[in-house]
């Protein structure tokens, strides 16, 4: 039976009981999205817990939050085997509502143990841009769909997925804060009065960290003040990007600052964020680059589109265009006025209209969950 929940507005709702499942071990903008929502989520006075792989460090993170975190090794047929068993089992007994999974490899075990157990509702968030080649994860296992995107869901759509079985939520977004009296241009060693380009991105192929690096270079000698900070580590990419750095003479302005926890500090530092990316389901980071009140530059795929107004926040241009991005860190670099006005302008989109917000990404989440256990139950009820 489900208990009384606070909701935003002093609303009661019902109190959920929600499994969250995700494969990966490894740390990033999604496993964090998972990490936001679900304390925005507990917040609203939802029980929630989640299963992970052993190492995973979304379950450390959880665990560090105060979520109940179950550690089941995920990978080949007898741990699948034995994980079906084990989540049919854990759901039994825990009567959870919901079981919300994330990737591909937790989605077919959760799912079929879900199935097993007769969990009210299973619900797939689908956090990548890439194709979908097959639908029966978001048909046949999961009952409905999350978007973190119109992108997303327009790829959904065009793979056969019914409308009215999706919703789109943007992925939440907690904007980094600064510290007082750190000085990561210091720390960097960059020069008074430099204009300093950032991005903050893993360092793979499809984010485009080569394409900023040649288009920084095409604007260095106009601008030998500029300096480029890249923040993220990812190898082998990261020694090919300093030696293409170094190989263009660009070593002692281009910085390669690795993995940071201090955003809010290393954002402090940017005169302009650019991330001319490949492929992006969202992009929370153009999110969390204007509501600190930089000016943005990204490409015009995915979703990136739909975390800033173009022209306004910040500018769009091709991808895999370096020339473009150059005329872009141009025409910012050169205009101290445009850049405040676009900072201005996305401060103003994220932080005075709250869109990305935690609580707002978690109370769309909680009407979901609760229109689709209706809806479900109605039909159950029908036949």
């Amino acid at each position: 039976m489900l208990s009384s929940a606070k909701t935003q507005g002093g609303r009661a709702g019902p109190s959920l009981r929600i499994l969250h499942t995700e494969a990966a071990t490894s740390f990033g903008g999604q496993e964090f999205c998972i990490c936001k929502e679900m304390v925005a989520m507990r917040e609203r006075g939802h029980r929630l817990e989640a299963l992970c792989q052993p190492g995973a460090e979304l379950g450390e993170r959880l665990r560090e939050a105060g979520f109940t975190v179950h550690l089941l090794p995920m990978d080949g047929p007898r741990n699948f085997i034995r994980g079906v068993a084990f989540v049919r089992r854990l759901l039994r007994r825990g009567r959870f509502d919901v079981v919300n999974t994330h990737s591909r490899r937790d989605t077919v075990l959760a799912a079929m143990a879900a199935r097993l157990a007769g969990t009210p509702l299973i619900v797939r968030t689908r956090h990548l841009a890439k194709p979908i080649n097959s639908l029966y994860a978001y048909t046949w296992l999961a009952h409905r769909v999350i978007a973190v995107s119109a992108y997303v869901r327009a790829q959904l759509l065009d793979g056969g997925a019914r409308p009215e079985a999706i919703a789109t939520i943007h992925s939440p977004v907690v904007i980094p804060q600064a510290r007082p009296g750190v000085c990561v241009r210091r720390e960097l060693g960059l020069p008074a009065g430099a204009l300093v380009v950032g991005c903050v991105a893993i360092m793979r192929p499809e984010k485009g960290h080569g394409d900023l690096i040649d288009a920084f270079h095409r604007i260095s000698t106009a601008f030998p003040q500029a300096h480029l900070v890249l923040v993220g580590d990812g190898m082998p990419l990261f020694e090919r990007l300093r030696a293409q750095a170094a190989g263009l003479g660009l070593a002692g302005r281009v910085h390669f600052a690795g993995r940071r926890h201090d955003i809010g500090d290393v954002m402090a530092a940017f005169d302009v964020f650019a991330l001319p990316t490949h492929r992006e389901a969202l992009g929370t980071v153009f999110v969390e680059a204007a509501g600190v009140g930089l000016p943005v530059i990204g490409t015009n795929v995915g979703g990136v589109p739909e975390t800033m107004r173009a022209d306004v926040t910040g500018l769009l241009v091709p991808p895999k265009d370096p020339a473009a991005l150059a005329a872009a860190l141009e025409r910012l670099l050169a205009d101290p006025a445009l850049r405040r006005r676009m900072g201005e302008a996305g401060r103003r989109l994220i932080r005075g209209q709250g869109l990305f917000s935690a609580e707002r990404a978690a109370n769309q989440v909680e009407q979901a969950y609760v229109r689709w256990l209706g809806e479900l139950r109605a039909k159950g009820a029908a036949g």
